[in-house]
């Protein structure tokens, strides 16, 4: 048993509420209201990320892709959970 998950995202800034929006291209689509600029995106894709696998905010990292709308998180928790919730965020059967 793990204790972490690798996710990829695409990211939407600019939304008008922080929200994840099932799948795009394979990996989950975040939209967040923050701007690209200063980072204030990434830090609400995390804190978006955490709210949707219902972890602590310090439990979510970007661990790529920075600067880019494609990014990859890296998620700490029970491995099996985390899949497992992946999977229904995704629509996905499991």
């Amino acid at each position: 048993m793990g204790d972490a998950i690798d996710i990829e995202v695409h990211v939407r800034p600019g939304g008008r509420r922080d929200a994840v929006e099932g799948a795009h291209d394979g990996v989950l689509a975040v939209r967040v209201a923050a701007p690209p600029a200063g980072g204030q995106a990434n830090v609400a894709v995390l804190r978006t990320i955490a709210r949707a696998f219902r972890v602590k905010p310090g439990s979510v990292v970007l661990v790529g892709g920075s600067s880019s709308r494609r990014k990859r998180l890296r998620i700490s928790g029970d491995e099996e959970e985390l899949t497992q919730r992946h999977h229904e965020l995704l629509g996905e059967a499991t």
